[in-house]
């Protein structure tokens, strides 16, 4: 097995799967592309889409049953990082653990590093 710099957690997998399921996006499955986009209020930002299709330089993750995309420019800033899912009381979405964020917006959504 392959290691990848950027892993997914059975929890968001799963989530991914079921969303796919639920989208037409053509006649390719639907996969989730995690990219990192200048912005927010740390300095970067996480996008979560849904999309069909892929580039020919993404890195592609196939984990039970989802398929994850991640563009070169956005791995090199979730080197080392894990994408899960988080279900509680104040509302279900992805995360990312990411050790490169040396801060991070309360909300989570954006970090920067240093």
């Amino acid at each position: 097995m392959n290691e990848t710099p950027f892993t997914v957690s059975d929890r968001a997998a799963e989530r991914i799967a079921e969303l796919a399921a639920a989208e037409s996006l053509g006649t390719e499955p639907a996969s989730l592309r995690v990219a990192v986009l200048a912005g927010g209020c740390s300095g970067f930002q996480y996008r979560f889409a849904l999309e069909s299709g892929r580039q020919p330089e993404d890195l592609v993750i196939d984990r039970r049953g989802a398929r994850i995309l991640v563009d070169p420019t956005s791995l090199e800033l979730l080197a080392g990082a894990v994408l899960d899912y988080t279900d509680e009381l104040m509302g279900s979405h992805f995360t990312v653990r990411n050790p490169n964020a040396t801060a991070s917006c309360g909300c989570g959504s954006s970090f920067s590093i240093d």
